[in-house]
């Protein structure tokens, strides 16, 4: 059994005043908050996802 490496992302900016498809990756990924954070799954889809709001996140390796 293979296991999935996780990333943590969290949220370092406000998403007041973004455009509307930043709010809407934002709520995908389960984000809502500055400070807020959610630990995923790494895969193509979710870094695409990160790639889009990288101005509002940060993301760290969780082991």
């Amino acid at each position: 059994m293979s296991t999935a490496n996780k990333i943590k992302i969290t949220q370092t900016g406000s998403v007041i005043d973004q455009k509307e498809n930043a709010k809407r990756t934002m709520k995908a990924l389960g984000l809502g908050r500055p400070n807020y954070f959610v630990v995923k799954n790494d895969s193509p889809q979710i870094r695409g996802m990160i790639n889009a709001v990288r101005h509002l996140v940060r993301v760290e390796d969780v082991k």
